[in-house]
Parts: structure tokens; sequence; C-alpha cells
């Protein structure tokens, strides 16, 4: 049980939120990036890469300099220069997103998502240890429930289900792992579907 629980931490981990977003989109509901078909591998390639991939690295650093204690950031004042580098990573990826790279409009407003979520989780963690995994299950529901009330079809009704079912077993994996508390993991949801929800609201 406990060798589950960590393996489902690791391939949901909230790094891998814009990714798997993205790919959902692009596989389920293509109309809505409005990106060329073979364009589309290059642009998820991309995002892989500056929402996971450079985190990574950037945490990889703090470990060998003996920043953070551990890889799994279990103490909360090990969580706060780490998230702050994630932060700007981000922050940087939303503007190249807008000004050097205008490949999607709707692609765009997604990435804002995403990186007010990051916004979001960093500006807590200097006062309360957040479920980053809860805040990121919450934020891909928040966007997925209003993408299906948009479209006529059941395109993404079935992802969106799958979403909220892996969104449970997160929540459960992160707690049976006693990584975090209830409230820690409940905040985290209230809060990411909360802020998704709200601005698929004002930017769609």
């Amino acid at each position: 049980m406990r060798t589950g629980a960590h393996i489902i931490s690791f391939i949901f981990h909230p790094l891998l939120l814009a990714t798997y977003l993205v790919a959902i989109l692009g596989f389920y509901f293509p109309a809505i990036l409005s990106i060329a078909p073979q364009n589309f591998k290059v642009i998820l390639a991309f995002v892989f890469c500056f929402t996971f991939i450079l985190p990574v690295v950037n945490l990889v650093m703090f470990r060998q300099f003996g920043t953070i204690s551990s890889y799994t950031l279990r103490e909360r004042t090990d969580r706060l220069l780490p998230f702050v580098a994630i932060m700007i990573i981000y922050l940087v990826m939303t503007f190249l997103f807008f000004n050097k790279l205008p490949f999607s409009t709707n692609l765009n407003k997604f990435m804002v998502i995403v990186a007010a979520l990051v916004v979001f989780s960093t500006f807590l963690t200097f006062f309360f240890k957040v479920s980053v995994h809860s805040v990121a299950m919450g934020g891909m529901i928040g966007i997925l429930l209003p993408l299906n009330k948009a479209i006529d079809s059941q395109l993404l009704l079935w992802p969106t289900v799958i979403a909220l079912t892996i969104a449970g077993l997160v929540m459960s994996s992160r707690l049976y792992l006693n990584t975090h508390t209830s409230t820690e993991v409940s905040v985290g949801f209230v809060s990411g579907f909360a802020i998704s929800f709200a601005a698929m609201l004002v930017l769609f």
C-alpha cells in the first residue's frame, strides 16, 4: 500500500499538472488550443521542459548546495526557497508564451491559470503547509468542469471523471503517507479548484 501511495504521488506530481492538462486538451479537445497537429508535440515538449524539467533541476541544485534537507520537502521551511524559484520559472514561462511564443491564445490563458496556482501555493507556504498535490488536482478539476459545460459534446466527460477519481487517489495517498493533514489536503483542493474555476469564468 505504501509503495502504491508513493507511486501515485510521483506519477501525479504537481509539476506535471501543466503537461497533463495540455496533453488532455490536445488529445480530447484540440479545437480549444488551435495548435497545428505538426506543432503540438513541440509545444507539449516545451511545456514539459519548462514546468517539470527546469523545476526538478532547480530542486537538485538546492539539494546539492544543502539548501533543502530532502527532495520530499516535508518541512514547510524547506519549501520556501524552492517554491519561490519554481514560481519565478513559471512566471517566466507564462511571459514567454504571451510575448515570444504566441502559438495559441487559449493555451496562454491556461498557462496563466497554472502560474496563478503556483503563485498561490508559494504565497500560502510562507504561513501554512498546504498540500500542493491537492492544489494541482483541484486546479485540474476547476479547469475541466467549466470546459464540459462550455462544449455541446461529451468529449471531456471521461477525462474529467478519471481526473476526479485520480484526485481522490492522490489526496488519499498524501494522507496515507502522513505527509499532510486532512486540513492541508482539503484547503489545497478547495483553493486550487476555486482559483481555476474563477479564472476559467473570467478568461473564457
